[in-house]
């Protein structure tokens, strides 16, 4: 029996980042200043690869190196990816990254004077089950300086790629933490105009997803499309 499926509903006004966010300063100097033009999809984007778990092996845990932990906060985050209709968006790979309990990330072109962490992997992935769930270990990270305006820190923040059914799909988005001082002085987080569709954008802190004697745990639901749609940053070139 054919699934019947509603028709496709697209993002309400407001509940995704604007191209161009003058107080994020550098949209200003890359969003497309023409009306965009709609490109047929063709089979690259409907179809094609997929990532799968027996050639990208799993990171679950990137607070440990070999036998030994980063420093930090150790924490869990999982959650539900799901369609606008509700439906599990299963066995697709979910990329993560993040800076450092010291905010800084493992990477050439951060130049923060933070500490490094050599047992900090600072990147991994994970892959929904059939139930459309994800989960991962690391440590809460910290808040870092950028350059967008005088004394500019960011939230703490995890960043997530999400790969669909193409191997040409994909959405990126951050997950924030609940209680952050910043988030009402950060220009990406508040890119998102809707006050309820960026708040999506931060984590419920969860004690039943943290671990005894072991780590505090946190909950990060992700929806596809349509009007509960989380806020996606696929708009933005430089992922800060």
């Amino acid at each position: 029996m054919n699934e019947i499926r509603a028709p496709f509903r697209a993002y309400a006004p407001g509940t995704q980042p604007d191209n161009d966010s003058p107080q994020y300063r550098s949209t200003g100097l890359r969003h497309p200043t023409r009306p965009l033009l709609k490109i047929p999809q063709t089979i690259t984007e409907l179809t094609g690869p997929q990532f799968s778990p027996a050639h990208f092996p799993p990171t679950d845990n990137i607070a440990v190196n070999g036998t030994h932990e980063a420093v930090g906060e150790r924490i869990i985050v999982e959650g539900f990816i799901r369609d606008e209709d509700g439906r599990p968006v299963a066995n697709t790979m979910v990329e993560i990254w993040q800076a450092n309990a010291a905010g800084r990330y493992n990477h050439p072109r951060d130049t923060h004077d933070a500490p490094l962490d050599p047992d900090f992997r600072g990147s991994g992935r994970v892959f929904t089950d059939s139930d459309g769930a994800y989960r991962f270990i690391t440590i809460k990270p910290g808040s870092y300086p950028w350059s967008n305006h005088a004394n500019a820190w960011r939230p703490n923040h995890i960043h997530f790629s999400l790969f669909g059914a193409g191997y040409a799909t994909r959405l990126i988005t951050q997950m924030y933490f609940p209680g952050d001082p910043l988030l009402e002085l950060d220009p990406i987080f508040l890119a998102t105009a809707d006050a309820q569709a960026r708040n999506r954008l931060i984590a419920k802190f969860d004690l039943d997803v943290g671990k005894q004697d072991y780590a505090l745990g946190y909950r990060f639901d992700m929806y596809l499309r349509g009007r509960n749609a989380t806020p996606m940053e696929d708009n933005h070139a430089d992922h800060h």
